[in-house]
């Protein structure tokens, strides 16, 4: 077999959990074939680059061979070749980092916990050493 469709592709070498939700993401105009948006039906061939977008990150896979069963975990590595780039691995680092700042939406208000340490990563630390109970000369 010298072709495949991506969304059946993705689902097979373990990119997506499910075939529905690779399809759906074709959908959503997150897969790109070489720099081109690709549809579920389209068809990759070894040597194609697929660019998944889960942001932050856009990742990039290089197809070494078609399947459209699913394999073993072991197996993938013979399917596909990772070619990430590093600058996205580190926006993704970087997110990790920041986010208990930025809360995803729908995860409701911030607990005590997060409030406590949001508020040790932003208040100086010298305050609390600082006496502010001056001496002043009456004349």
């Amino acid at each position: 077999m010298n072709e495949a469709r991506i969304d059946k592709w993705m689902w097979a070498v373990r990119i997506f959990k499910t075939r529905t939700i690779a399809a759906e993401a074709c959908k959503k105009g997150r897969i790109g074939i070489n720099g081109a948006l690709a549809k579920a039906a389209r068809t990759v061939k070894p040597g194609d680059v697929i660019q998944v977008r889960k942001p932050p990150v856009t990742y990039s896979f290089k197809v070494l061979q078609t399947i459209e069963k699913r394999v073993g975990a072991k197996l993938v590595a013979e399917m596909m070749e990772n070619v990430t780039t590093p600058e996205q691995y580190e926006l993704l680092e970087m997110s990790r980092v920041s986010g208990f700042v930025n809360r995803a939406k729908g995860t409701g208000r911030p607990t005590k916990k997060d409030r406590r340490s949001l508020e040790e990563f932003t208040e100086p630390e010298f305050l609390d050493d600082f006496d502010f109970e001056f001496d002043f000369e009456e004349e």
